[in-house]
C-alpha cells in the first residue's frame, strides 16, 4: 500500500481560494449569535463581545485591502494595520471574558 504524497497534497491546498470557505463559516457563527441572543445563559456583555467578533472580521477584511492597494502587501506585513485588526479581536475577547467573570463572581457564596 503506497502512502499518499503529502507534498503534492499540502501544495494543492495551499492553492485552494480560502475566501469560499471564509464566507460559509459565518453561517453557523450567525447561528450561534441568534441562539445566544436568546439565550439566557449568555451574559449581555459577553454576547456583545461575540457580536463584536464580526466587527474584527468586517476590519480585518478592510486593512487587507488597504495593505494590498496602498503598499501592495499581506495585511501580516504591514504592522500598524495588523495592530488595528488585533485590537478589534482584543477587544471582543476581554468583552466575552468580562461577562462570564462577572457570573462567576455572582455564584461564589460567602461563607465567612
Amino acid at each position: 500500500m503506497k502512502l499518499p504524497d503529502f507534498d503534492a497534497l499540502l501544495a494543492y491546498l495551499g492553492g485552494v481560494d480560502p475566501s469560499p470557505f471564509f464566507v460559509l463559516s459565518l453561517i453557523p457563527y450567525l447561528g450561534f449569535l441568534y441562539w445566544a441572543a436568546k439565550s439566557k445563559e449568555i451574559p449581555p456583555i459577553s454576547l456583545w463581545g461575540f457580536r463584536l467578533t464580526l466587527l474584527f472580521v468586517a476590519m480585518t477584511i478592510v486593512f487587507a485591502i488597504i495593505a494590498s492597494v496602498s503598499y501592495g502587501e499581506e495585511l501580516t506585513n504591514i504592522d500598524p494595520l495588523h495592530g488595528a485588526a488585533e485590537a478589534f479581536l482584543t477587544l471582543s475577547d476581554a468583552l466575552i471574558a468580562l461577562g462570564f467573570l462577572g457570573i462567576g463572581k455572582k455564584n461564589l457564596v460567602n461563607n465567612s
